[in-house]
């Protein structure tokens, strides 16, 4: 059976006790638009590496980030709470509150317009789903300034890793991550290797590993942004194949 257990650092990569205070929970202001339809489909896939979001727990409950905010993909997976405030034109909802959010793809900048510029550096920018910009305001308002904090995701489950690739190079998603929920290290161990193997962003959340690893059973080392390090053991079988998915029984 799969197990898990909260381990420190290695010495290699541990920060000290000032750099290990990375997430920042305080309010920033920043500003809001929105892609896609009330279904969510245009919001499917994108930047981060993630598939069907409503197969993989996301849901409509996510966001692209502008340049400022994605940081190459190391965002992707962040969760952040935002509310509608200071608005000059009344589109805040009364008594919306805020709501909260999954990072999921890249609102790419567009160097050719002089306006409406909301994704270009150095813009904080959230492009939501249709149907979490109108829980704080209607959809003709367009754009709207909100204040906005990083925040803990809670995900129902455990942290679950798909599979890609072929025999010589293994691409390995880890989604549904509670906590700080940004991955920033992943490392690999088969049943043969006798050892923790590292892996390197390929693009988004998705990391490779060069190694032959078919017909091992995997486990999983995993660090997220607030440089807490977990380990999941023999998450995947020796049985496994390419396409699949599998999940810990924890989290973070």
């Amino acid at each position: 059976m799969a197990s898990s257990r909260l381990i420190s650092p290695t010495p290699s990569s541990s920060p000290s006790p000032i750099e290990a205070q990375k997430i920042d929970t305080s309010w920033h202001d920043g500003r809001a638009t929105f892609y896609g339809d009330f279904r969510g489909g245009e919001t499917m896939e994108g930047a981060c590496g993630y598939g069907n979001l409503f197969h993989q727990g996301y849901g409509l409950a996510t966001a692209a980030l502008s340049t400022a905010l994605f940081n190459n993909g190391e965002a992707c997976g962040a969760c952040f709470e935002i509310m509608c405030v200071n608005d000059e034109h009344k589109w805040c909802k009364p008594n919306a509150g805020t709501i909260k959010i999954t990072a999921t793809n890249f609102c790419p900048p567009n160097y050719t317009k002089t306006q409406d510029i909301w994704c270009n550096p150095p813009q904080r920018h959230f492009d939501l789903s249709l149907y979490m910009f109108t829980k704080m305001a209607p959809y003709r308002a367009g754009v709207i300034p909100v204040r906005y904090r990083r925040t803990r995701c809670h995900k129902l489950g455990g942290i679950r890793f798909e599979l890609k690739g072929n025999p010589y190079w293994l691409l390995v998603l880890p989604y549904n991550v509670g906590g700080a929920g940004d991955v920033v290290d992943l490392q690999i161990k088969g049943s043969s290797t006798g050892r923790w193997l590292p892996m390197k962003r390929n693009w988004g959340q998705n990391w490779e590993a060069d190694s032959y690893l078919v017909g091992q059973s995997l486990s999983f080392r995993v660090t997220t942004s607030d440089w807490k390090t977990k380990e999941f053991d023999n998450v995947v079988p020796s049985s496994w194949e390419f396409g699949q998915n599998f999940v810990a029984n924890y989290n973070f």
